[in-house]
Parts: C-alpha cells; structure tokens; sequence
C-alpha cells in the first residue's frame, strides 16, 4: 500500500469513528428529529435544484467524454422531473411509520417473565455504488429513518451531482439538531476507499451495500470482511402463458422491457409458451417494432422471422438494453426449469387467466419478487410503498426484495420481570 492508500485509509477510519459516534447520537434522537430532518431535505433539494443540476450537467459531460454507454448515462441523468422524484421520495420515507422501537412480538411466559422483541438500528451502514446520484438521497433518507448512519461511496461518474444532494442531506441534519456525521461520504473517488469501507472499517461499519455492475458487486461479496445486502444482476423474466390475456400480455411486457431499460427490473427474457404461437408472435412483434432487438430460439425466429439468433450466453444475460432474449418453452413447468437454471434471484413475471398456472410459478420459484400481470419495472422500492429503497437484495438472509427503512433495522429483546430468578 502506498503513502496515499495509508491517508485515504486514515481518512476513511476517521469517517468511520464520527459515524459510529452519529449513529448512537441518532438512534436516540426520536422519531421527529429524524422526520424533519429528511423533510428540511427535501425541501433543500427542491430549493437548491438549479444548482443540483448544474452539478449533474458536468458530470453528463464528463461521462459523454468518456464514452459510457446509453444506459449508464440514462442512470446518470437528472433532469427536473427526476430531481422533483427524488425529492418526493425523500417526503415519503419522512412520511412512513418510524420503525425503531416497533414492538414485532410481546409474549409473558407462564412464570411471569415479560419479553418483547423490538426493532432497533444495525449502526453504520456502508453504501457503495456506481453512477445514480439519487441512490445518495434514496440512502441518506432510508438510513436516516431507520436510525442508521450512513457512508456513502458513489462512483466517479456521479461525483458532483451526489456532492450536490449530500449538501441538501448536511442542511436538513442541521435543521433538525442532528450531527452531520450522520450521512457522510468517501471524500474521493480513488478505489482505495471502497477497500477501507470492505477491510479496514470493521470496527465501524456493521452492513454494506453494494449498488451497481456485476464487477462492483462481485467484488464486494469476495472481499467484504462484514455482511453483504446485494444482488449480482437483475435478470428478470416474463413468462407469457397460454392462458394470458392478450391486451395485458402486449401492454405489460412491452412496459417491462421498454420503460427505462437501465434499471435492475427491465426484463430480460421472454418466455414464450409453446402452446400459445400466435400470441407470442404478436407480443414478439411488438417487441420488434418498438425497437427492441430480439434474440431468439429457433422456435422463437419460427414465430418472428425478424428476430436474431441467441447466442448460448443471452439467457442469463443483463443487457440493459433494447435488446431481449426469447425462448418458447414447455408451459410454465419449462418456464420455471429455464428461470432455475438462468435467473438471478430478482423479479420474475407470469402473465396468465389461469390462477393453477400462477400458483404453480409463485410455488416453484424462490426469486425475491414473483408478479402475475404486472410489469417487472414495479421491482422498486417507490412502488411498494417504502418511499425509496436502497437496492433489492436477492440474498436470503435478512432482507430480501426492495431495502428500505424497515429492512435496515435488526432487532432485540427487552424482559421484564418482578425479582425473577431462575431455579
């Protein structure tokens, strides 16, 4: 390790210590104290957006120059409608039932011993990740809520815009009374960061988080030296029933893969039920002549003749892209078989009338979201309800789906008893 790997770790374990310190400060702060905070926040994120997109304008410019594909930048950009979201999902998490001190379970034992088992805050959680500066807001607020501190890592490419958005995060903590150590930031983009945040700080940080490519994720899971929410890659499926109703199969499937094809819950294969050519050639059709590129079976170019052929390596593939995988395959039974072998634990979709079919896939598959007749798109924290989310974990410990605040809390045991002892 050279001289400046040494400074960046002694700056990231200084970090480290002022955030232990916050999140004990913070856990205690009371559940208004955090909800003013996050809405002088967004309130600042609404007051200062001239300055936050000026922010996001030379980071497009920067990652332009540097050629990132189309999808990244689309992650990247902000623009008004998107920076009124962020702040509206800021609001939300502010708005939700505080979590800490919920009491899960309250049981009395024949004895007389009282015990309850209540939601508490993990401490410190680690967020690293790559280009979408409002995944700074989304986990400055989800943390915040939930009592934790936070410090964040973004990638180079958002650099200046999350700066912005970190400054909006310091003036609602300052508002509310609480230290602004409570969300901090790596305060360079040097790599040597991200492995003090995964070996040196485990004294400080208690989770991690991991936001981005394949390669950043695989790289926190090889080297986190403490737990991992995560997921590798968001290789969701929509599996087109014979069953399924033919306005809702057009409409959901083009929606899955079209809407914004650079977030974690575009679909990325079609499966294309054998007993159902003729539909599955219209929604193949549609795919097409909204310019999506489809890679296909030989069944699938039988139904399409427009489409291309797959290569072994499309199914199982994160394209986030216009571009889908498709095969035809034996009823949801071959559905279920190819999502096994190639899924990624994310979201997988079935579009069908036949309520056995759907069960049968709910039944069969462990992904951490299964929909019928909805789009994949809806896997986001925002649309379950939680305001926001931090990721969607694919794991199967502890959190699995959407993070938000109530999935960022652990929990203990408070007894009680009347000068109880034990025979």
């Amino acid at each position: 390790m050279d001289g400046d790997a040494h400074d960046i770790t002694a700056q990231m374990r200084s970090i480290g210590a002022a955030a232990r310190d916050a999140a004990a400060a913070l856990a205690c702060a009371g559940a208004e104290a955090r909800r003013g905070a996050l809405e002088a926040a967004a309130d600042a994120i609404e007051a200062r957006a001239p300055e936050i997109l000026a922010a996001n304008a030379q980071d497009m410019a920067a990652a332009e120059a540097r050629g990132l594909t189309a999808a990244m930048l689309d992650r990247l950009r902000l623009d008004e409608a998107r920076l009124r979201g962020v702040a509206e999902g800021v609001r939300a998490v502010a708005a939700q039932s505080d979590p800490v001190g919920e009491v899960i379970a309250d049981w009395t034992r024949p004895n007389g011993l009282r015990i309850r088992r209540v939601r508490q805050p993990i401490g410190v959680i680690g967020v690293i990740y790559e280009s979408r500066p409002n995944v700074t807001a989304d986990a400055a607020a989800l943390c915040l809520k939930s009592g934790n501190a936070a410090i964040l890592r973004g990638g180079s490419e958002s650099f200046h815009s999350s700066g912005a958005l970190l400054d909006c995060v310091a003036e609602g903590l300052r508002v509310a009374g609480l230290p602004e150590a409570c969300v901090q930031r790596a305060p360079t983009t040097d790599r040597a960061a991200v492995g003090a945040m995964l070996g040196e700080m485990t004294e400080f940080i208690d989770v991690v988080v991991p936001r981005g490519g394949r390669s950043l994720v695989e790289r926190v899971q090889r080297e986190a030296r403490v737990p991992v929410f995560a997921h590798l890659e968001g290789i969701c499926h929509v599996y087109l029933d014979a069953a399924a109703d033919r306005e809702k199969a057009l409409r959901v499937t083009l929606n899955a893969k079209t809407r914004r094809t650079g977030v974690c819950g575009a679909a990325e294969c079609l499966l294309i039920d054998g007993a159902a050519p003729g539909l599955g050639a219209e929604v193949l059709d549609a795919l097409i002549d909204a310019g999506v590129e489809v890679r296909g079976c030989a069944a699938t170019r039988a139904l399409a003749p427009r489409a291309k052929t797959a290569a072994a390596d499309d199914y199982g593939r994160e394209f986030l892209d216009m571009i889908i995988a498709a095969r035809v395959v034996d009823g949801v039974e071959g559905a279920i078989a190819h999502i096994r072998r190639y899924g990624s634990s994310h979201t997988e979709a079935i579009l069908t009338e036949d309520d056995a079919a759907a069960a049968r896939f709910f039944e069969r598959l462990d992904s951490a979201i299964l929909m019928r007749n909805a789009s994949t798109q809806f896997a986001d924290g925002g649309e379950f309800g939680m305001g926001a989310e931090i990721g969607i974990a694919t794991g199967k410990l502890h959190a699995r789906g959407p993070v938000g605040a109530e999935q960022l809390t652990t929990f203990r045991y408070l007894v009680e008893g009347d000068g109880l002892v034990r025979p």
